[in-house]
C-alpha cells in the first residue's frame, strides 16, 4: 500500500469545495511562489515549526535533542536548523505544542480512516474530502490510492490542483475527481517562470483538456497586488476562460497575509512580507473586469 506524506488534515472544512469537508495537505510542490499562504508545504521534507507565543521555555526539548540543535533565549526556543536532523524528538516532549514537525508519512488506510470518521457530515451537507497542498499530483500514486479508495466507500472528492503536471498523469487521476478547485494565477509564461519557478503550459494543457471532457472545474484566481492584478493579466485570463468551449466559474481569492506568520515558523524570511492585500475596490473592480467577458465571477464563494 503507497505512502505519501502529509503535512495536516483540518476536520469540517467550509471554504474547499461545497459542504463540509476534510481538507487532506500533501506536502511537497513543483512551485515555488513568492506568497505561498502554505510555505510548509513547498518542501518534500518534513520540516520544524516553531510557535515563539506557545513556549514556556521548560527546557525538555533541549534535553531531547541529541544534535545539540536546540537552545533558548530570552523569550523562546531556538533551532540550529544546520544542525537539526528533523527526528522530531523535541516536538514530542513539548506539551505546549510550541513545536511542531510539518510532515509525516501516512498510509492510504491511515487518511482514509481520518476521512470515514466524518462521513456522516458530508452526506448531510453534500461535502466530501478535498485533496490540497503543497500540490496533491507531486505525489499521484499516493493521491491516486486515496482517490479510488474514496470512490469505493461513495465519499465525494474535490481536487485543490495548480495542475503542473505530466498530462498522462493529470488524466488518470482526473477519472477519479468529482470537482477541480484549479489554481491559475499569472497567464504570460516569462511572468509565470519569474514568480513560481515553473512555465505554464502544461497548467494550461490540462485545464484545456478538464473542459473539453466537461469536468466540473471552478477556477481560483488568488489576486495578488503588484503580481497578477494588472490589465494585461486580467485580459488575458478573461480572454483564456472565455475561449474555452464550457467557461467554468471564476472565484477570486484576494490576498491576505495570515502565512506571513508560518515564513518565520519555519525560519524563512517572507519575500513580501509588506504586501498589503488588495482594496474592496480593487477586487470588486477585478471581478467586474473578468464577468466582462461573459464568465460566472465570485468573491470568496460570494457570487456577483
Amino acid at each position: 500500500m503507497s505512502v505519501g506524506t502529509i503535512f495536516d488534515i483540518k476536520k469540517f472544512a467550509i471554504h474547499d469545495g461545497p459542504g463540509v469537508r476534510t481538507t487532506v495537505f500533501f506536502k511537497g510542490c513543483p512551485l515555488g511562489c513568492w506568497l505561498c499562504h502554505n510555505p510548509e508545504s513547498q518542501s518534500f521534507e518534513p520540516e520544524l515549526m516553531v510557535r515563539d507565543g506557545r513556549c514556556n521555555r521548560c527546557g525538555d526539548c533541549i534535553e531531547a535533542c541529541a544534535q545539540g540543535a536546540v537552545s533558548l533565549n530570552e523569550k523562546t526556543v531556538h533551532i540550529d536548523r544546520n544542525r537539526c536532523d528533523l527526528c522530531g524528538a523535541c516536538a514530542d516532549v513539548c506539551l505546549a505544542e510550541a513545536i511542531e514537525v510539518a510532515g509525516r508519512e501516512m498510509t492510504v488506510a491511515e487518511v482514509m480512516h481520518e476521512i470515514e470518521k466524518d462521513v456522516v457530515y458530508y452526506d448531510e451537507s453534500g461535502g466530501g474530502v478535498t485533496f490540497s497542498g503543497g500540490e496533491p499530483l507531486s505525489q499521484a500514486e499516493f493521491l491516486l490510492e486515496l482517490l479510488r479508495s474514496c470512490k469505493r466507500c461513495g465519499i465525494r472528492t474535490a481536487l485543490d490542483t495548480c495542475a503542473h503536471a505530466d498530462s498522462g498523469v493529470f488524466r488518470k487521476v482526473a477519472v477519479y475527481v468529482d470537482l477541480f478547485l484549479f489554481d491559475l494565477k499569472i497567464m504570460d509564461d516569462q511572468r509565470h517562470r519569474e514568480f513560481t519557478g515553473v512555465g505554464v503550459d502544461p497548467i494550461h494543457q490540462n485545464l484545456r483538456w478538464l473542459v473539453e471532457r466537461g469536468a466540473a472545474v471552478i477556477v481560483r484566481f488568488p489576486l495578488l497586488p503588484g503580481i497578477n492584478d494588472d490589465e494585461e493579466n486580467i485580459r488575458a485570463m478573461g480572454g483564456f476562460l472565455a475561449a474555452l468551449d464550457n467557461r467554468p466559474p471564476v472565484d477570486i481569492l484576494p490576498y491576505h497575509g495570515a502565512g506571513v506568520a508560518k515564513y518565520d515558523r519555519l525560519g524563512r524570511e517572507a519575500r513580501m512580507r509588506e504586501m498589503p492585500p488588495p482594496s474592496a475596490e480593487a477586487i470588486e473592480a477585478v471581478a467586474r473586469r473578468l464577468a466582462g467577458f461573459g464568465l460566472h465571477v465570485s468573491i470568496r464563494g460570494e457570487r456577483l
